[in-house]
């Protein structure tokens, strides 16, 4: 084995692990926005959509918050608790 066929095999070998790391860190970086749509497509088929309407009326009356919506119900003013204190 000559040593220009031993650096061009380091070479690719390399090409193709730099590619790799690439699109490893592409599907990381997009996964919790995956995961979150996931978690939407749950909740929407768990709410009893009707997939007729036009408008994405529930079948249901009761509406379950999401979670972001989770944990403001309580809290009227967004300020620490240090600065309604002061004075």
């Amino acid at each position: 084995m000559k040593w220009d066929e031993v650096t061009l095999v380091i070479l690719a070998v390399s090409g193709c692990v730099t590619l790799l790391l690439a699109q490893i860190s592409e599907v990381l970086s997009r996964l919790p926005h995956i995961i979150r749509a996931w978690r939407q497509i749950r909740y929407e088929l768990s709410a009893g959509t009707d997939p007729d309407s036009r408008d994405g009326s529930t079948r249901t009356t009761a509406s379950r918050p999401l979670a972001a919506d989770v944990g403001d119900e309580g809290s009227a003013s967004r300020e620490p608790e240090g600065g309604r204190d002061a004075g």
